[in-house]
């Protein structure tokens, strides 16, 4: 079987669907081109706050009638933002998929943003970055971004600021779409047990009439950056601490074997290198882990713990400690064999879910135009050698280019 079957609407939106034949639930979303990085200064934020208001009102539903219209049926509707898509997706059973079909395409190109609701959601969505701020280990991978890309919209935070958000109205919204919206980079992907033609029939009744969009939009790459070291005290009772640089961008070569070396230093395995030492060994702190995050014309690598104020020195001495042994010895035969392995395990068990896969298959269309198949993408990884990870280590791991943000508890030394 196909992983996927590919169809281009004449407005340019591509229609991206995978049939499996036993399944009786139905993922479907739509996927846009649009990020929180395409925001002007005194936009940050509004990204986010379109996709909250796509379900406040369309020409035809009010936002009760949005919310009844799958959840009566047992389906869920939601949506995410992030620095360079926006997400609408359902999930149902299958022979709702119709249902969900014509929703979707009515809150991503009808909504109206009615005045009343911008009113009520602002006032949601500033109680949702207080929520955040109280979260200190959310807050501060927010606020990491802005010292890795100072300056640079990748650095704001997805909500906005507050003055931003109380800025916004409904003419905000429209101009926004109207300098972003670009129907050739818009994907309507699906992952059900429907056949390929009757799914392309039921997304051209849908979506064919969406006016044929193009957007002159430019992204400009983060340049100039600088390694900082930054303190900042909170009313917390746990000191926090982020480490990163800017890394490897979505096309780079070394992305897949950067991307495998950052799993073993700090992936979701409890077997990862900064959870085996740091956790498991010195019992320093609950939970540790590294990420990397590759955009379009950059990437992004973070390291993010909490810990008692009195164990920070000694766990940033650790994490180097790890970082160094990367960089100072290659891995022996084994120890790339069962990093490989366990790699292409997660991958696979990612993709064994349906609703992944379908977000993934959007993503994917939009970024690279096309779909890496998982023997293809195991293959890449088979072929990576020790050498090749321990020169991205010495690259990416490099101490004088980490940048780090610790949050202190107000009124405590360390």
């Amino acid at each position: 079987m196909e992983e996927y079957e590919l169809h281009t609407l004449p407005n340019g939106i591509r229609i991206a669907h995978k049939q499996i034949p036993h399944t009786q639930i139905a993922h479907c979303g739509i996927m846009l081109d649009i990020g929180s990085r395409d925001e002007q200064p005194y936009q940050q934020g509004l990204a986010h706050f379109w996709e909250h208001m796509a379900f406040k009102g369309t020409q035809k539903r009010k936002s009760f009638h949005i919310i009844n219209r799958l959840e009566t049926v047992g389906g869920e509707l939601n949506a995410y933002t992030t620095k360079e898509k926006i997400c609408f997706h359902a999930s149902l059973l299958g022979i709702h998929f119709e249902k969900a079909t014509e929703l979707l395409a009515d809150i991503a190109f009808h909504s109206v943003f009615p005045e009343k609701q911008i009113e009520r959601e602002r006032g949601v969505i500033l109680e949702e970055m207080a929520m955040y701020y109280d979260s200190p280990e959310d807050a501060i991978q927010d606020d990491f971004d802005e010292v890795v890309f100072k300056n640079h919209p990748l650095g704001g935070n997805i909500l906005g600021t507050p003055e931003t958000v109380r800025s916004f109205n409904r003419e905000y919204l429209q101009q926004f779409i109207n300098d972003n919206l670009d129907t050739e980079r818009v994907v309507f992907a699906s992952v059900s047990n429907w056949p390929f033609k009757k799914v392309v029939k039921i997304a051209e009744k849908y979506l064919k009439d969406v006016p044929h969009r193009t957007s002159t939009r430019q992204r400009q790459a983060p340049n100039g950056y600088v390694p900082q070291r930054l303190e900042v005290t909170r009313p917390i009772t746990q000191a926090q601490s982020a480490i990163g640089r800017p890394s490897y961008a979505l096309t780079d070569p070394k992305r897949l074997p950067f991307f495998m070396l950052v799993n073993l230093l700090g992936g979701p395995g409890m077997n990862s290198r900064l959870n085996m030492n740091l956790r498991e060994r010195y019992g320093l702190v609950y939970s540790i882990d590294a990420s990397y995050t590759p955009y379009l014309d950059t990437g992004f690598l973070g390291i993010y713990f909490g810990t008692d104020q009195k164990h920070l020195d000694r766990s940033h001495t650790l994490i180097l400690k790890e970082l160094k042994q990367l960089r100072e010895k290659t891995l022996t035969t084994l120890q790339l064999h069962n990093t490989k392995e366990q790699l292409m395990g997660q991958m696979a068990m990612a993709e064994e879910g349906n609703q992944s896969f379908m977000l993934m298959l959007a993503k994917s269309l939009l970024d690279i135009n096309k779909v890496e198949s998982l023997p293809d993408i195991f293959d890449e990884i088979r072929a990576i050698k020790a050498g090749e990870l321990q020169d991205i280590a010495q690259e990416m791991f490099d101490e004088s280019q980490l940048s780090y943000l610790t949050f202190l508890p107000e009124g405590e030394e360390e």
